[in-house]
């Protein structure tokens, strides 16, 4: 069920909610840090006045120091340095009489404040130094004077071992340690320490002023962080998730793409890349949309003079008559075979091209490879001679581009050529250099020539001006040729020859 909702949360909520749960795990070690900071730093003032209260029974003990006034002023003015990093050191006898005071022998006992608690400790030597604390609430309704308190005491059940008092006030933190001196078993009286120990205070009040400006600190960097997650990311993503519905439910509604692709950071080139790639798709499917529709257009008409010539066949005697018929059945047959083999190919091609990486090529290298090839089979077939001319005499003339993709640019231009040409001609492929360093490719032939004044056309797709055996081509040559020059970064173009009759087509491509 928890995993089920952090899942339905969005992006800036979980960012908060895991926030929220650290910092309350980070809340919840910080006050379990003041509570325990504060018994430790009373601990390690009370070991030192538990150290100093045995030392000074031991000397009462040794010297036989009697729990009178006389007797006690004497010791406290003879053992006086044991008590120089003490604010007040308190003796009562077993009646709890005060019968020395380090600060005065003639006043009463202070009396502490509405709120006073009570540490008690075990008496600690070397082996017992590292007990825990245990801290009591003695009475925080009344005030209790230090004389109530030995008497309390002298009642506990704990008698006999040491106590820590501790009074805090606004402007005080008083540390007190108490513990009855025993002679021969029998109580003689009371020895207390006092100690203004406002450093601990100070110290827990650091503590906890530290901890409070760091929440504080992190409350308002998690604010910022949120603000600036939720502005400059997170709705920009959004804006996206909106764009891609808006494409996928082919909606009219309009979206800030434009603004989020002239952003400089990831999101910028995310946007760029997503719409670039939108409008590809576009182009693809409006592609395969046209191309499909001109297809069916295509393979209509021999369909046609193939339902026709097969009805007109059945009922015809003649002979020669019947033989024309099936001369066009088998050119129908051929024509719808050839649409859809080139298709197929094209197809294949896209996937392809997809797929291959351009690389360094030698073009000159690769045009005599495709011209011999074709002078193999047709100079000895239709004596349709194929010259490779190098205008500027280099032996490489480099360009980017995939190897077999060139080679198809040039065998579709010098098939075509062919296909217009007339036995025992010559075809030129011209290759050379032109002024801006682009590599130019030429097929020049001696073949009818295009009746089209825009010569543009004869790159659409299933061309009109064809020759008398369509039936061995498409109607797709020279728009694959425009598409791999295209895909080549290269330019092409065709025109009529000017001094004899015949086609010219020219390709430049970019220098490598």
């Amino acid at each position: 069920m928890f995993t089920n909702f952090i899942k339905s949360l969005s992006i800036l909520k979980k960012f908060l909610f895991i926030n929220l749960i650290i910092f309350l795990v980070i809340g919840s070690l910080a006050f379990l840090y003041i509570s325990n900071v504060k018994p430790i730093l009373i601990k390690n003032k009370t070991t030192k006045h538990i150290k100093i209260i045995n030392n000074t029974i031991e000397h009462i003990l040794r010297l036989n120091i009697k729990f009178e006034e006389e007797d006690i002023r004497r010791f406290l003015f003879s053992t006086r340095f044991l008590f120089q990093n003490l604010d007040r050191v308190i003796l009562f006898d077993n009646q709890f009489n005060l019968v020395g005071d380090t600060d005065t022998l003639d006043l009463d006992p202070r009396s502490f404040s509405n709120r006073l608690d009570i540490v008690q400790l075990e008496t600690l030597n070397e082996e017992k130094s590292n007990k825990i604390v245990e801290t009591k609430n003695i009475n925080k309704e009344k005030t209790i004077s230090l004389k109530d308190i030995l008497t309390n005491y002298s009642w506990s059940k704990d008698y006999g071992k040491p106590y820590t008092f501790v009074q805090e006030g606004y402007d005080q933190f008083l540390l007190t340690t108490i513990n009855n001196v025993i002679l021969d078993g029998k109580n003689i009286g009371y020895l207390v320490i006092t100690e203004n120990a406002n450093d601990v205070k100070l110290a827990i009040d650091e503590r906890k002023t530290f901890i409070l400006r760091t929440v504080i600190f992190i409350v308002i960097v998690i604010v910022i962080f949120s603000f600036v997650l939720n502005r400059y990311f997170l709705k920009p993503i959004k804006s996206l998730v909106t764009y891609t519905k808006i494409i996928k439910e082919k909606s009219r509604k309009k979206t800030n793409i434009n603004e989020l692709k002239n952003r400089n950071d990831e999101l910028g080139t995310l946007s760029n890349s997503l719409d670039d790639m939108t409008n590809e798709l576009q182009k693809r499917i409006s592609h395969a949309e046209n191309f499909s529709t001109d297809l069916v257009h295509e393979i209509r008409n021999p369909l046609t003079s193939l339902k026709s010539a097969s009805e007109i066949l059945n009922e015809t005697v003649d002979q020669s008559q019947r033989s024309k018929l099936i001369d066009i059945l088998n050119h129908d047959v051929q024509r719808i075979e050839r649409l859809i083999t080139d298709y197929s190919q094209m197809l294949k091609d896209e996937v392809a091209l997809s797929k291959e990486k351009m690389k360094r090529i030698n073009l000159k290298t690769i045009a005599q490879s495709v011209v011999d090839d074709f002078n193999n089979i047709y100079e000895a077939r239709r004596g349709i001679k194929i010259i490779l001319n190098d205008l500027n005499n280099y032996d490489e003339y480099y360009i980017n581009g995939i190897e077999n993709r060139i080679e198809q640019i040039i065998a579709n231009l010098l098939d075509n050529s062919i296909s217009f040409s007339e036995d025992n001609k010559r075809i030129l492929v011209e290759i050379f250099k032109d002024d801006k360093n682009g590599i130019i490719l030429k097929v020049i032939d001696e073949g009818k020539g295009f009746k089209e004044t825009n010569t543009k056309k004869i790159f659409d797709r299933f061309y009109s001006n064809r020759p008398d055996n369509f039936g061995e081509h498409s109607g797709l040559g020279l728009n694959i040729v425009k598409n791999l020059a295209e895909l080549h970064g290269a330019s092409i173009s065709a025109a009529n020859n000017t001094a004899q009759k015949g086609a010219n087509i020219e390709i430049i491509f970019p220098k490598a």
